[in-house]
């Protein structure tokens, strides 16, 4: 049985997903998932050279999230740059505003690396999260819960693109 995925295409304002058959050579990069409680899915991440966090894969948040404490290390090392504030209402309908920020650089699974990525910042030492502000910047993607995967399309400057090897 072939596999079947959903494709984004923006256009403009615009976005259309396409049910088709996957194609392995769309994405650059495979990172594994590991599933927790509840149907969660988290990717390891590194932000701008801190060393690898764990992030919970949301296709419902509209932001990358990180901590107060990651931000913190982030600007110690001068890597983060304070862009706006955000308001916004969570899932449990509470309405929070945040500051985001711009982070010099992400790597997803130590190969998908983008640059200069936004990222909401929450309070204390919540849990961080992989939402669309990123998720988008490597589309096409697929979120896969059989094998727990994302497949990415990680463009000409990421580590995949380059044939390197991830850290570690």
């Amino acid at each position: 049985m072939k596999k079947r995925f959903w494709k984004r295409l923006g256009l403009g304002a615009a976005a259309f997903w396409l049910l088709g058959p996957a194609m392995g050579q769309e994405f650059d990069v495979r990172i594994p998932m590991q599933e927790r409680s509840a149907a969660t899915f988290y990717v390891s991440a590194e932000i701008a050279g801190l060393g690898a966090s764990d992030f919970l894969v949301d296709t419902g948040s509209g932001y990358m999230t990180i901590n107060e404490v990651t931000l913190a290390a982030l600007q110690e090392t001068g890597q983060a740059e304070y862009l706006k504030d955000l308001s916004g209402i969570l899932a449990n309908g509470e309405r929070m505003r945040v500051p985001v920020y711009r982070i010099e650089r992400l790597a997803i699974g130590g190969r998908c690396e983008l640059r200069d990525v936004e990222a909401a910042v929450f309070p204390g030492k919540s849990r961080q999260i992989l939402g669309l502000s990123v998720l988008t910047r490597t589309a096409p993607f697929v979120f896969s819960t059989d094998p727990a995967e994302l497949h990415l399309s990680c463009g000409e400057g990421s580590l995949a693109a380059a044939g390197e090897a991830p850290p570690g």
